[in-house]
């Protein structure tokens, strides 16, 4: 089934063009592209390449939770969304340490700047998991998905609670075309560390199952791509586990999908692999979709080709 994920790759490299971007790196790009993916033949977590799947779970639990402190990620071992938060930290007064001017683009390139930005690094991390006044102010990324999915503002000074809100949807009127959770507000887009990628989806009941369609604005198709398609299948599983249905489809539509210039050489090797059988998942768990630990949520069977090392464009 990651054949989809092969296919979109290809695509892009056969049939971008090349844009410019915020981060400076520069990518292969096209616009509008769909993948599917029938949930009940496997999960979908890419084999060629070796995907961390508890990232993947820590990051969803962390959404589903409501959070948007980095220090929950860290405590679960995982970085992806470390870079944001720091480089808040070190454009802020409080931050006394060298110049750490364009750092994702020097750490890059310069290997003793690399030793510097990392050690660096490390020591925000550990702030931020030991000071928790610290943690407060510079391991906070703003309005990012937990908030809007939770806590969505309302001009009246309340909150939206989305999930909620869409699990009672479809448990009452499962053929509502309004099953939809939004985490793109434009009024607070300014105030996140990174605005939402994943910017809205929708869910559809039919014959018993439950599917998912994501429209995903800015597609990072070799290090983004492959946890979004995991992540949304896995929240697709807990939705439907938490309303009595099974699984039908995830549908993954890209709006700009594309492949930064650092990672097409990482590209190549990937199409050169054979996709393998996909794993199983296994949701050990009678808790509320946000209480459930990370240990009840697993996958078996997952056999993938080695791990393709990329840098991050922040």
């Amino acid at each position: 089934m990651t054949k989809q994920y092969q296919d979109l790759v290809r695509h892009v490299l056969e049939n971008g063009d090349k844009k410019t971007d915020r981060t400076g790196v520069g990518t292969i790009s096209t616009f509008g592209y769909q993948m599917r993916f029938d949930l009940s033949k496997g999960f979908p977590l890419l084999t060629t390449k070796r995907v961390p799947f508890k990232l993947i779970k820590s990051e969803l639990l962390w959404f589903l939770r409501g959070d948007t402190n980095i220090q929950f990620l860290l405590e679960n071992n995982n970085h992806i969304w470390d870079e944001w938060a720091f480089e808040r930290y070190v454009n802020s007064e409080d931050y006394t340490g060298p110049d750490m001017t364009d750092f994702g683009l020097r750490a890059e390139k310069d290997p003793e700047f690399n030793e510097i930005y990392s050690e660096e690094m490390k020591k925000f991390q550990d702030k931020v998991l030991t000071d928790d006044e610290f943690a407060k102010q510079y391991g906070e990324l703003g309005d990012v998905y937990g908030k809007q999915w939770r806590s969505w503002e309302k001009r009246d000074g309340g909150t939206i609670d989305q999930i909620a809100n869409v699990i009672e949807q479809i448990k009452t009127t499962p053929d509502s075309r309004r099953l939809i959770v939004s985490a793109w507000n434009p009024e607070d887009v300014p105030n996140a560390a990174l605005p939402p990628c994943h910017t809205l989806f929708q869910f559809y009941v039919s014959n018993g199952k439950l599917s998912c369609q994501l429209y995903q604005r800015s597609a990072d198709i070799f290090l983004g791509v492959p946890f979004n398609i995991a992540s949304y299948s896995l929240l697709t599983h807990l939705i439907a586990r938490e309303t009595g249905l099974e699984v039908g489809e995830f549908v993954h539509t890209l709006g700009d999908a594309h492949l930064y210039n650092n990672h097409l050489e990482q590209a190549e090797i990937l199409l050169s692999r054979e996709p393998r059988e996909l794993p199983t998942l296994h949701i050990d768990s009678d808790l509320p979709i946000d209480q459930i630990e990370m240990d009840a949520i697993t996958v078996s069977d997952y056999k993938p080709h080695p791990t393709i090392k990329a840098p991050i464009a922040v």
